[in-house]
């Protein structure tokens, strides 16, 4: 029945695609991806919350504070059941899956994605591991555009474009922020957008916002009410919660990539690794209830009248009103946070940082304002700053200060903190892109050769293959023949370069035209004037693994239109700088989304 629906819904949106124009085609495509990725919002957001609620529910009836630790154990290992049963033993985590598809993969994203990130984390975070379900929720949105453009066939722009719209549904729905989902979308996805690419994504936000608001609880959603005004006489705290959630940025980035290659170096089996990490996160928790799945109770509880609610049910309950209690476990928590989500993913669960890095933010805003206010230094609106530190750690780990802003803006209901949100999200990442130059998504891609950044130069290049340009059917000579053998050659092709190589194919120097014109006019000089005397050695050697950024920078250094490239030491043929840059023009002119 279901599949009799879903056909007679594609048979009607191909007779729209034959009636309205392209343009007009894109639009209803980017309302009904904006659709289908609040959908998956809904789904997520509901089971995970269900969870808590029914956790807290025995929790405070039964007394079972282990109850909490048990539950992620279990969606660990059913994770792991699905992914090995199911999902054929493997799945793409993280949104850098995303920017691989559009510069690597034509922007296929394979149609699994579209239910196997929804399965997989709804049982690791709803079950409580301590991950996020925002980069599950944007690779599914992601999914489903590109799997929508590939059905009705329309070319990598629209498949690259819808993509980005199911990314900001994604986001808009998760949040209540269409403004946050654009920005995240052209801010961390899809640098090299053009202002009329904007109008489709922003159509795909609205819808992904509106179909969450309408469907979700208010309570579901991460919202807060309460914020005191901002006091400019503040702005030397705020400067300095900008410099902490730098330092915090970099901390959490770079232990979290520690936890993942230990357990990517465990020699266990999946099942006995995600009951290890498992057990390890259940003993966490179990000492931080807090940890349990994407936290963000814990953080409206931060924001509120009365953060000591924190400890209830926790084996601190009985220091719920020593400020100096909960200041220390707000800051173990705060520091342990990485290690939680780290163990998560890394043991086999599926989740994101997204939530994590708001969390950490918002207890790094608490504990910084709080230390400060009891050591009777100053007097610092706390609810202030728990918020504004959630920019802070947002725009410090995905390098997206502008979706960090609006983000926070839209979740608190005003602007009132726009200024001091400007001022940590800014420093934050300036600190953060001192020490890590890749934000979290791009580093895995970046140390496997496969950079993506803001400088839309190195983004094209990371795209070209450079054994694409390599030309192998150049002339060769040797180096004891005289130069009528090379006058013969360069008089019956157009050639201007020739290697010159020995019987075993290894490259000795090279003979370039130019550097030989006023010998080649010399019959006596050509006849007795020997390859080896006028080759000279090559000044950049190119291999065949070189990424095409390496490429152009051999040219820039060298200042030569041709390179020899060697392949397993053995001369493999040029690369000329032409061509290189004729394929980088050719490469941009299809990224482009216009």
């Amino acid at each position: 029945m279901f599949k009799k629906y879903i056909s007679k819904l594609e048979t009607i949106i191909a007779f729209a695609q034959s009636m309205l124009t392209p343009k007009q085609f894109i639009f209803l495509s980017a309302v009904l991806v904006g659709i289908s990725s609040a959908f998956a919002v809904i789904v997520l957001k509901t089971f995970a919350h269900w969870v808590f609620s029914f956790a807290t529910y025995v929790s405070g009836i039964l007394k079972l504070g282990f109850i909490n630790s048990i539950l992620p154990i279990i969606g660990i290992l059913l994770t792991v059941l699905v992914i090995k049963k199911v999902l054929g033993g493997t799945i793409q985590k993280g949104t850098s899956q995303i920017l691989y598809a559009v510069a690597k993969k034509a922007s296929i994203i394979p149609k699994k994605q579209m239910y196997a990130q929804i399965v997989t984390s709804s049982l690791t975070v709803g079950l409580g591991g301590s991950a996020g379900l925002e980069s599950p929720i944007v690779i599914t949105g992601a999914a489903f555009g590109s799997n929508y453009a590939q059905k009705y066939k329309l070319s990598y722009k629209d498949r690259t474009l819808l993509i980005g719209c199911g990314v900001a549904a994604g986001i808009a729905a998760a949040f209540n922020a269409p403004i946050a989902g654009v920005l995240f979308a052209v801010e961390v996805l899809l640098v090299d957008v053009s202002i009329a690419a904007f109008t489709p994504i922003m159509i795909a936000a609205a819808t992904g916002a509106l179909v969450s608001v309408i469907a979700l609880n208010e309570e579901i959603l991460l919202s807060f009410k309460r914020q005191q005004s901002f006091d400019y006489h503040n702005i030397a705290f705020y400067i300095l919660l900008g410099l902490f959630t730098g330092f915090i940025s970099v901390y959490y980035s770079r232990n979290f990539q520690r936890v993942e290659h230990f357990f990517a170096r465990l020699k266990l089996s999946p099942y006995k690794k995600a009951l290890f990490g498992a057990s390890i996160l259940a003993i966490l928790i179990f000492i931080f209830p807090t940890l349990f799945g994407e936290g963000y109770e814990s953080i409206k509880t931060l924001s509120e009248n009365d953060p000591g609610k924190l400890l209830e049910n926790t084996l601190f309950s009985g220091f719920r009103d020593n400020s100096w209690a909960l200041l220390a476990f707000v800051g173990l928590t705060m520091m342990l946070k990485v290690f939680a989500t780290g163990i998560t993913l890394g043991s086999g669960g599926n989740g994101g940082n997204f939530a994590p890095s708001l969390f950490l933010g918002s207890y790094v805003g608490f504990f910084f304002s709080k230390f400060l206010n009891l050591t009777g230094l100053t007097k610092l609106p706390v609810s202030n700053f728990t918020l504004v530190g959630m920019a802070g750690i947002l725009s410090g780990l995905f390098h997206a200060p502008l979706t960090a802003i609006f983000l926070i803006a839209e979740i608190t209901g005003g602007y009132n903190l726009m200024i001091p949100l400007m001022i940590v999200a800014s420093i934050s990442l300036a600190i953060s892109k001192r020490f890590e130059k890749h934000s979290m998504d791009v580093k895995n891609l970046a140390q496997k050769g496969h950079a993506f950044t803001s400088n839309k130069d190195t983004n094209v290049l990371s795209t070209l293959e450079t054994s694409s340009i390599i030309q192998t059917d150049f002339l060769t000579v040797t180096p004891n023949e005289n130069l009528e053998r090379l006058v013969d050659l360069i008089s019956h092709s157009n050639q201007v370069i020739f290697a010159v190589v020995d019987t075993e194919k290894n490259l000795l120097g090279v003979v370039h035209f130019n550097d030989i014109r006023e010998i080649i006019f010399n019959s006596y000089r050509v006849k007795y004037t020997l390859v080896k005397e006028i080759m000279i050695a090559p000044a950049e050697i190119i291999s065949p693994d070189d990424s095409m950024e390496m490429v152009m920078n051999k040219f820039e250094k060298s200042r030569k239109a041709f390179l020899p490239v060697l392949k397993e030491g053995k001369y493999y043929g040029f690369i000329s700088k032409s061509i290189a840059l004729e394929a980088y023009r050719t490469k941009l002119k299809s990224m482009t989304i216009e």
